[in-house]
C-alpha cells in the first residue's frame, strides 16, 4: 500500500472515530432559517407586475362572485362593472394592504413547533392531496386511504426539516364530503403535533372542524391564539372568476378564528398568460382578491398569500412541475409576496417523477432550493409527492428529509469574526500534528454546524458492497417501516379523543 493511500486511509478512520458519539438530534437549526437571497425580480419588475396586478382588480375584475363577496366588496367601494365583474376600488386595495396582517405565527399542538412567518423566514412542509399511493409492500400505485393520510402524518412527525403537515392524500374510502373533512382534519391532528394544513370543501363543515380545534386547545380563546390548524383555500379558478363555495369556506374560517391560505392555482398558457410577468400578474390580482375579502370579513384574520402559476408542458397540455421554470415562477411569487410584506407559501418539490429516483431528487432539489433561496416563508409540496402530485411515496418523505436539511443549510449566514478566521489554530496545526481532525473546535463544530444525513450513502465503495450495496430507496424503505412501528403520537390525551369520537363521525382505525 503506497503512503499517500494509507495516509487517506488513516484519516478517514480518524474522522469516522471522531463522530461516534455525536447524537443523532445534534446539528444546525434549519426551521425559520432566512432565505431571501434570489431575487429574479428587480424592484422595477416588481413595480410593473404590482401595477399590472392592480389595474386587473380594478378595470377587469373578477366574474361569478357569489353574494357575500359582492356585498363585502361593494360595501368597502368596490363596484359591479358593465359586465357584472366585481372590481376593487383603488382605496380598497391600499387600505386592505396596509391592514392585513405582515407578520404571525402558526404553532403546533406542543411547543416548539411554531412557524414565525416573518420577512424571508423558511419552513418546508408537505401537501398534494393525492389520490394514489406507492405501496410499501407491494410496490405498486393504489387508492389512498385514511391509513394512509394518518401513517404519513406519523410519519413526518419526526422527521426534522419538515416543518409542517400539509394534507398530503385523501381518503378515497370515505362517502360523504362531510366525513371527509372532518375526517382528514381529525387524522392530520392525531397524527402530528406539527401545524396542521387541510382542506375544507363545503362552508357547512368549517364549524365542525373549528369546534374540534377548539376542544384539542381547551377553549376557542387558547385556539385563537395559538392556533395550530390552518385551512387550504382555492377562492379563485382562473382567469379571473371566484368559486363561490370555497368563498363561503373562507369566509366560515375566518370567523372562526381559523387561519386561511389564499391559494390561487393557474395552469402557465392555459388559464393564465403564457409569459412570466402575465402569469404572475393575474395570479397576484386572483390572489389579492381573495386575501381582501377575507380581511373584509375579519380584520383580525391571519390570511397567508398563496399565487401559485403552475407549468404546463406545452406538448402535451398536462402540469409539469418538475422543471426550472416552475421553479422561477414560484421564486417570483414568493418575491412578489414579500413585495406587499405578507406571509406567503409557494408550491416546490412537484416532480414529474413517479418513484423516489434521480429524477425526482434533481426536480425537487431545483425547485425547493430556488423557492427556499427566495425566501418563501411555507414551502408546500415539498417532499414526499410523485407524479406531479397525483401519488405518495411514503419512504420519499424519509429521503426528501434529508434534502431539505441540506438545502436549509445552504441558506445559513456563515459567522465571519477573529474566532471563526481560526487564525491561532491555523498556526497551532501546521507546527503542530498538520491536520485538524483531532483539535478540539472541530470535534466541537462536528456537533453543532453539519446535519449528517439519515439515508443517504457516505460510506467507501467497500463498505457499500459489504452492507449489500442498497440503494437509497431500499435504505429509505427500512428506515420508514421502522419509524412507522414506532411512531405513535400520544400529544392528544385519551380523554380528548373519547371526546372528539364522542362528537363527531370519526372512522380512523388506529
Amino acid at each position: 500500500m503506497s503512503e499517500q493511500r494509507a495516509n487517506r486511509r488513516s484519516r478517514r478512520s480518524r474522522s469516522s472515530n471522531l463522530g461516534t458519539d455525536i447524537e443523532k438530534d445534534s446539528g444546525p437549526a434549519t426551521k425559520g432559517v432566512e432565505g431571501g437571497l434570489l431575487r429574479p425580480l428587480t424592484q422595477s419588475d416588481m413595480l410593473k407586475i404590482d401595477q399590472a396586478a392592480w389595474v386587473i382588480l380594478q378595470s377587469v375584475g373578477m366574474s361569478e362572485a357569489p353574494s357575500i363577496v359582492v356585498d363585502s366588496v361593494c360595501a368597502a367601494g368596490g363596484f359591479l362593472n358593465d359586465k357584472g365583474r366585481l372590481c376593487y376600488s383603488f382605496s380598497l386595495i391600499q387600505d386592505a394592504l396596509s391592514g392585513l396582517k405582515k407578520s404571525f405565527k402558526l404553532y403546533g399542538q406542543t411547543p416548539g413547533r411554531e412557524l414565525d412567518l416573518t420577512g424571508t423566514k423558511v419552513h418546508t412542509g408537505t401537501g398534494g392531496a393525492a389520490p394514489l399511493i406507492l405501496d410499501i409492500e407491494s410496490r405498486t400505485y393504489r387508492e389512498t386511504t385514511l391509513k394512509d393520510l394518518y401513517d404519513s402524518a406519523r410519519l413526518i412527525d419526526g422527521l426534522e426539516h419538515i416543518h409542517f403537515f400539509s394534507r398530503t392524500m385523501t381518503a378515497r374510502e370515505l362517502d360523504t364530503v362531510k366525513a371527509l373533512d372532518v375526517n382528514t382534519a381529525y387524522a392530520s391532528l392525531k397524527g402530528t403535533s406539527k401545524h396542521v394544513c387541510t382542506q375544507i370543501t363545503e362552508a357547512e363543515n368549517v364549524q365542525d372542524i373549528a369546534e374540534m380545534c377548539y376542544l384539542i386547545a381547551g377553549s376557542k380563546e387558547a385556539f385563537i391564539e395559538r392556533p395550530f390548524l390552518s385551512v387550504n383555500i382555492n377562492h379563485a379558478v382562473p382567469p379571473l372568476r371566484f368559486d363561490a363555495e370555497s368563498c363561503r369556506v373562507m369566509a366560515e374560517a375566518t370567523k372562526a378564528g381559523l387561519p386561511v391560505h389564499a391559494n390561487v392555482y393557474s395552469q402557465v398558457g392555459a388559464s393564465c398568460p403564457v409569459t412570466l410577468a402575465g402569469a404572475i400578474a393575474q395570479t397576484m390580482a386572483e390572489t389579492l382578491a381573495g386575501m381582501i375579502f377575507a380581511w373584509l370579513i375579519n380584520p383580525e384574520a391571519k390570511v397567508v398569500f398563496g399565487g401559485r402559476p403552475m407549468i404546463v408542458d406545452m406538448r402535451t397540455g398536462a402540469v409539469s412541475g418538475g422543471g426550472g421554470e416552475q421553479a422561477l415562477y414560484m421564486a417570483a411569487c414568493s418575491q412578489m409576496a414579500q413585495y406587499y410584506e405578507l406571509p406567503n407559501s409557494a408550491i416546490a418539490g412537484a416532480t414529474d417523477s413517479k418513484i423516489a429516483d434521480a429524477q425526482s431528487g434533481y426536480e425537487k432539489c431545483l425547485a425547493v432550493a430556488n423557492v427556499a433561496q427566495a425566501g418563501c416563508n411555507m414551502i408546500t409540496q415539498s417532499c414526499g409527492m410523485q407524479a406531479n402530485l397525483m401519488g405518495c411515496a411514503l419512504e420519499a418523505f424519509v429521503i426528501d428529509n434529508d434534502m431539505l436539511g441540506g438545502i436549509l443549510r445552504t441558506l445559513e449566514k456563515p459567522d465571519i469574526n477573529a474566532d471563526t478566521l481560526a487564525l491561532d489554530a491555523i498556526t497551532e496545526v501546521v507546527n503542530g500534528e498538520g491536520h485538524f481532525l483531532g483539535h478540539p473546535e472541530t470535534y466541537k463544530r462536528m456537533k453543532s454546524d453539519f446535519l449528517y444525513p439519515e439515508t443517504a450513502d457516505r460510506a467507501s465503495i467497500d463498505e457499500w458492497e459489504a452492507s449489500g450495496a442498497k440503494n437509497i430507496r431500499q435504505k429509505a424503505l427500512i428506515v420508514t417501516k421502522q419509524r412507522l412501528s414506532l411512531a405513535w403520537p400520544d400529544h392528544i390525551s385519551e380523554e380528548i379523543d373519547l371526546m372528539l369520537k364522542a362528537r363527531f363521525d370519526l372512522r380512523l382505525q388506529s
